[in-house]
C-alpha cells in the first residue's frame, strides 16, 4: 500500500508545481509561499483532529520534537526557494532539479541512517541524476 501513497504523493507533487506556477504569476514568491503554506496548515491540522486523540501530543518526547522542528524549517526553506526558482524558471527544468532530492536523500540515508544502499538504489540514484542533467542540457 505504501507505493500506492508514494504514488499520490508525485502526482500531487506535480500538481503542486503546475499549480504555482500559474498561481504565483506576477506576485512576490515568498507571498505565495506563505499563502500555500496557511493551505497545508489548515488542511493538515483539520485531518489532525478527525483521525488523531489530542491526547496523542503528550506522548513527543524531546527527539520528536527536535526532528519535527528542524524537518518544518527544512520543508519550509526548500518551499520558499522552490517557489522563487518556478517564478524566473521554467517548472519542466525546475522540477528534475527539485528531484536531485531523491539521489541526496539516498546519500543521506546511508550516511546518517544507516541504510543499506542496494546497487539498485546506487543505478537508481545514478539514472537521476543522469536525467536531471539531460533534461537541463539545452
Amino acid at each position: 500500500m505504501w507505493k500506492v501513497y508514494a504514488l499520490l504523493a508525485a502526482l500531487f507533487a506535480a500538481l503542486t508545481a503546475i499549480f504555482a506556477k500559474i498561481g504565483i504569476e506576477g506576485i512576490n514568491s515568498n507571498l505565495a509561499t506563505g499563502i500555500r503554506t496557511v493551505v497545508v496548515l489548515a488542511l493538515i491540522w483539520g485531518i489532525v483532529f478527525a483521525t488523531v486523540p489530542l491526547s496523542a501530543i503528550k506522548s513527543l518526547n524531546t527527539t520528536n520534537w527536535t526532528f519535527l522542528i528542524l524537518s518544518g524549517i527544512a520543508t519550509g526553506l526548500s518551499w520558499m526557494f522552490y517557489f522563487y526558482a518556478i517564478q524566473l524558471g521554467d517548472v519542466s527544468r525546475v522540477a528534475p532539479i527539485d528531484k536531485l532530492s531523491i539521489a541526496l536523500t539516498i546519500i543521506l540515508a546511508f550516511v546518517i541512517l544507516g541504510e543499506t544502499v542496494t546497487w539498485q538504489a546506487i543505478v537508481g540514484g545514478t539514472l537521476i541524476v543522469a536525467g536531471t542533467l539531460c533534461m537541463l542540457w539545452k
